[in-house]
């Protein structure tokens, strides 16, 4: 710590506490040396000080330093003196380069202890030791050393060992002085957080003159800002957007030290945010105003929300809340209006095709009724005339050129942003409707393919996702019934969201139930996210009293407004247990077989009946080259019938074991 390292006792080369006389033979000593050039060492130069260069103008000022009371008090607070016996054996530790015996001396007389006077020296000098420490929790009990002594009403012992006996001294003033020191020395070194994280242990009257100091400089920056846009703002409105932007992100860490210094129930600080959150309202406002009176073919609307959802969340007094959100539902309102005319028209469009449908489906009734030849069935009605008379009774033409001119990608994109889900639901329903329905589909079918490919703007962050299932056991079909998903997010800001949910199965095709699924989807769900929320657990698909997932693997993907976000795979398969049963019930049947089958048939057979050709009568063979024929004919039989045995027997026995094993796993099965 500068304020030590280079503490003008240090450089003079003697403890706070030396007497005058003391004072003014170290002064004669240490100029005569800086003259002549010869280094100058002193026994205050400690092992964990770092190395000085005492120059004679150096000197000269650290000497003037410390000439009246009041800054021999203050710089003393920062170095050591000698009080004591206590005191001298300390610092002799220290001069030999033993710390640990020092601190441990002067542990040992204030460790829960409170300041008397015989170790109000100790603390001074403990207290200086842990400042110059690196660790902050040792800087903490520096700090508060320093300021117990001072509050001490033994803190006078202290002054008057550093000063003149007759000088008096305020202790809150000189806490003040203190703390304005240390204040200076970590501004460039920590953070405002952790600068108010080291005065901690102090008590309520030094959090007070911190908090004071703390506040001081952030409403001062804050303000500064604000005014500052404020100009800019009125000089320039076709970029309040981007001033907006930037006077939240500059106040955002003076804002956030304010909150946290004072709480948002004080006074000052629903000022501040207040006023804050006004201006970058205004810069919303007169953004939009301005885009809009010029015709900016730039989302003006999407950036007047932004900065007034940033206001919103910055704003503390009621009055500027309420501003806030009147204004937000203005701009939704206006947000939706092109939505809300598209809707309008394609409704309109519906409406005419269904009244021209009802009124030719009248005319065919007519006719059939009133009719002669049609009655008497001598002609009949074309229907393939009837349905393309409704399907043509609509100027598509029209139409298409209609939609072509309100339904840009511009356009699109606004659909896609809003958060009216009743008006967007509508909007997808009229648009399949169209599609269908058209005799010139092409338009609709490109605007409905364009709407799908838009990414909707999500206030969320997927981060992960996790399958679920009843119980949470394995996906085995004997515990399967409702397979679910849940979406672990980050969220960006409050909203609410209509998830359309597909649970696809191995084979491609869709789960669904024709009473409850949306048209193309297997269900959907409607969220609201908040700040807080970490998990999105969507509903889950199944059956409560049975598996209805086939073997394989599945997947579930998540749309939002047609889009999709997030896709999960997943394998359903049988337990071990089950697929062990099914194994073993095949194994055993194989067996069964083994048991009936008659190994080496075709060779046996094949013996016999070349004995039969053997026993036959052949002219010109004796009885006995007919014996012998036999013999050897019968001891080949006689071999392929062990031959047959043998393979049989190790047959069954390799099936017996296969069989034996898939049992034991069956019984360590844990499902």
């Amino acid at each position: 710590m500068e304020l030590i390292q280079k503490n003008p006792y240090r450089i003079a080369g003697i403890l706070s506490n030396a007497t005058a006389k003391e004072f003014e033979r170290q002064r004669g000593k240490i100029r005569a040396f800086a003259k002549v050039g010869k280094e100058i060492k002193s026994d205050y130069d400690f092992h964990i000080l770092s190395e000085i260069t005492r120059t004679e103008d150096l000197i000269n000022k650290a000497f003037s330093n410390v000439e009246q009371n009041q800054d021999k008090v203050n710089y003393a607070l920062f170095w050591f003196l000698n009080a004591n016996p206590f005191d001298n054996t300390a610092l002799d530790y220290l001069k030999n380069g033993d710390k640990q015996k020092a601190i441990e001396i002067w542990d040992k007389v204030t460790q829960n202890k409170d300041v008397n006077s015989k170790n109000f020296s100790a603390f001074n000098n403990l207290g200086t030791f842990r400042l110059l420490s690196q660790n902050k929790e040792e800087i903490k009990e520096g700090i508060e050393a320093k300021i117990k002594l001072i509050e001490s009403e033994y803190f006078k012992n202290f002054v008057h060992s550093v000063a003149d006996e007759t000088f008096t001294i305020d202790n809150k003033k000189q806490i003040e002085i203190l703390l304005d020191e240390l204040l200076t020395q970590f501004k460039n070194q920590y953070s405002s957080s952790e600068t108010l994280q080291l005065f901690s242990n102090c008590n309520g009257s030094t959090q007070k003159y911190l908090s004071k100091k703390f506040t001081e400089e952030p409403i001062y920056n804050i303000e500064s800002q604000i005014e500052s846009t404020k100009n800019k703002r009125n000089k320039n409105k076709s970029k309040a957007y981007q001033f907006g932007l930037n006077l939240a992100t500059k106040c955002k860490s003076d804002l956030v030290l304010l909150q946290s210094l004072l709480g948002t129930t004080d006074l000052k600080y629903k000022t501040i945010a207040d006023k804050l959150a006004n201006e970058i309202m205004q810069c919303g406002i007169d953004y939009f105003n301005e885009s809009q009176e010029n015709d900016s073919g730039d989302n003006y609307l999407e950036s007047a929300q932004k900065l007034t959802k940033i206001a919103d969340r910055i704003a503390v007094g009621k009055l500027t809340k309420d501003r806030a959100k009147d204004s937000l539902a203005s701009l939704e309102e206006m947000k939706d209006k092109s939505l809300s005319q598209t809707v309008e028209l394609l409704q309109s469009v519906k409406d005419a095709y269904e009244t021209n449908e009802t009124a030719i489906r009248a005319q065919v009734k007519e006719l059939e009724e009133t009719d002669v030849e049609i009655r008497l069935g001598m002609k009949s009605i074309n229907q393939f005339a009837v349905e393309e008379n409704i399907k043509n009774s609509i100027n598509w033409k029209e139409v298409n050129n209609l939609l072509d001119a309100i339904l840009d990608d511009n356009s699109l994109e606004k659909i896609k942003d809003s958060s009216n889900y009743e008006l967007k639901a509508e909007f997808i329903e009229l648009t399949k409707w169209l599609k269908e329905h058209s005799s010139s589909n092409s338009t609709i079918t490109n605007i409905v393919s364009k709407y799908k490919n838009i990414p909707p703007k999500l206030s969320f962050e997927i981060l992960s996702s996790e399958i679920t299932n009843t119980d949470n056991n394995p996906l085995y079909t004997k515990f399967v019934r409702y397979i679910g998903l849940n979406l672990y997010i980050k969220v960006e800001s409050p909203t609410s969201v209509n998830f359309y949910l597909k649970y696809i199965n191995p084979d491609g095709s869709l789960k669904r139930n024709t009473k409850i699924s949306p048209i193309g989807y297997s269900q959907s769900t409607t969220k609201e996210i908040n700040n807080d929320l970490k998990t999105i657990e969507l509903p889950g698909w199944g059956n409560s009293d049975e598996c209805t997932y086939a073997i394989g693997e599945h997947r579930i993907e998540v749309y939002v407004d047609e889009y999709l976000i997030h896709s999960k795979k997943y394998v359903v398969e049988l337990a071990p247990s089950e697929r062990l049963q099914k194994e073993i019930s095949s194994a055993e049947k194989e067996l069964r077989q083994i048991n009936q089958t008659n190994f080496v048939e075709n060779e046996i057979r094949f013996a016999r009946n070349e004995m039969s050709d053997i026993q036959k009568f052949k002219l010109f063979r004796g009885s006995s080259k007919k014996e012998e024929q036999i013999q050897s004919q019968q001891k080949i039989i006689d071999q392929l019938t062990e031959k047959s045995k043998e393979e049989k027997r190790r047959n069954i026995k390799s099936q017996e074991e296969k069989i034996y094993k898939l049992k034991m796993e069956l019984s360590a099965a844990k499902y």
